[in-house]
């Protein structure tokens, strides 16, 4: 078995995984956090630039400015992205925190179904695939 002494593998943790769909897995949710990340960020832009893009529902529980969740969703996204960011580069933190940002986005998205629901939709998924791969069960041994 190879050394994790150079860098390959998982990255700082001392561990290596013996199973190839482990790292994939983890490769996936990275890819997809980054992605449902820039996306959330973009949706952040739009609706704190222009508060007209989105259709406003009257009467809606969570009923809170366009401006304030385009802001929500700036910030998230941004989090979102880097923890993707830090699952490439092997941070063991990197697959709690990603757990719990996909839990919150998932959350915010459900909360923005109103503004744009087949978007939201899609990235619920996506958290959930996400959430799902950072938990499933590894076989990792020491190097």
């Amino acid at each position: 078995m190879a050394s994790n002494v150079s860098g390959t593998g998982f990255r700082g943790t001392g561990r290596e995984a013996e199973s190839p769909w482990a790292a994939s897995w983890t490769v996936a949710a990275a890819f997809l956090m980054v992605f449902g990340g820039v996306m959330a960020i973009f949706e952040g832009i739009a609706a704190i630039a222009r508060d007209d893009v989105f259709v406003a529902t009257p009467n809606f529980t969570y009923s809170f400015s366009l401006t304030g969740w385009g802001w929500v969703h700036l910030i998230l996204g941004a989090l979102v992205a880097a923890a993707g960011l830090a699952l490439f580069k092997g941070a063991t933190w990197a697959r709690a925190v990603g757990v719990g940002l996909a839990g919150l986005s998932m959350i915010a998205h459900f909360v923005w179904l109103p503004y744009q629901p087949v978007w939201s939709i899609v990235l619920i998924v996506i958290d959930g695939f996400i959430i799902w791969a950072l938990c499933a069960p590894r076989r990792e041994s020491p190097a």
